[in-house]
């Protein structure tokens, strides 16, 4: 890819989304893994802890004056969402996004390193190591993606120019019922041609790459669910929002689309969804 200022992040990214996905696949498929349930109900396995660590240890070692958000660690380290009053950047990893799929075996989980520079999403890789997928961006250098060892080709999103026209993924129905929410999801896919559940950040994976055209997920994300996509759609032509029509990385819901049926998909959403207080 061209180079630009973030491309020394981008390749530090690259490099550590790789290692840990072998720490990852190292447990996959693995006989007696033991899962944990966290106090928000998510699942969380050794393979996610050590995966994290891996990344954590390439970030350090490469950028120590850094700040770092990781899913497991969060808490436990105090760490914060950094603002755009924040002069250093802050690196946003999911070490194992998609731990429902690890744990059964389903190979749609991907390691997610984002990277933040003044509240905006600069760098992003998203690496699916059971498929040998990676799609990565670095802002104005394109996104692009690689499958196993063949060269890098450009990310594209589609042209598909109708929501009438359109596939549209979504992780799962259940996510629009626990949040009350499920009129936007029934609203969204009658108006469109088709939908899929490819599961997590596998579906930003399609979407950049111009497989499907749209993806809705509603207000449960996190910073480590996003942060990694954002620039990589953008860069790949995509919109990234959430559903109020912002991007920012402290809203929860997703409207990401190509271009051409962004406007008509958030008309949708909006005239379906009554925001809470």
């Amino acid at each position: 890819m061209p180079e630009n200022p973030h491309a020394e992040l981008l390749d530090t990214a690259l490099s550590a989304a790789h290692d840990a996905g072998d720490v990852a696949l190292s447990h996959f498929r693995k006989n007696g893994l033991h899962v944990e349930t966290k106090h928000d109900g998510s699942p969380v396995t050794i393979a996610d802890r050590e995966t994290e660590k891996s990344l954590r240890r390439v970030i350090t070692d490469r950028f120590p004056e850094h700040t770092i958000l990781g899913e497991e660690y969060a808490a436990q380290n105090n760490e914060r969402l950094a603002t755009d009053d924040d002069a250093k950047p802050q690196w946003i990893i999911d070490p194992i996004d998609g731990t429902a799929s690890f744990i059964r075996g389903v190979p749609l989980f991907g390691t997610l390193i984002g990277v933040v520079v003044r509240g905006a999403p600069v760098v992003g890789v998203m690496h699916f190591p059971a498929l040998g997928e990676t799609v990565y961006a670095a802002s104005g250098a394109g996104a692009w993606y690689r499958s196993g060892d063949a060269p890098p080709i450009p990310a594209r999103a589609s042209f598909t120019a109708r929501l009438a026209d359109a596939t549209i993924c979504t992780t799962s129905d259940d996510y629009f019922r626990q949040t009350k929410s499920r009129g936007v999801w029934s609203t969204v896919r009658d108006a469109c041609a088709s939908t899929r559940g490819w599961s997590d950040s596998y579906a930003f994976l399609l979407l950049a790459t111009g497989r499907i055209d749209a993806v809705v997920e509603p207000p449960m994300l996190h910073p480590w669910d996003a942060a990694a996509a954002i620039p990589v759609i953008q860069e790949a032509g995509g919109v990234w929002t959430s559903w109020d029509g912002a991007c920012s990385l402290g809203r929860r819901s997703v409207a990401a689309s190509n271009a051409p049926i962004h406007a008509e998909l958030l008309d949708r959403i909006r005239a379906a969804h009554t925001p809470t207080a």
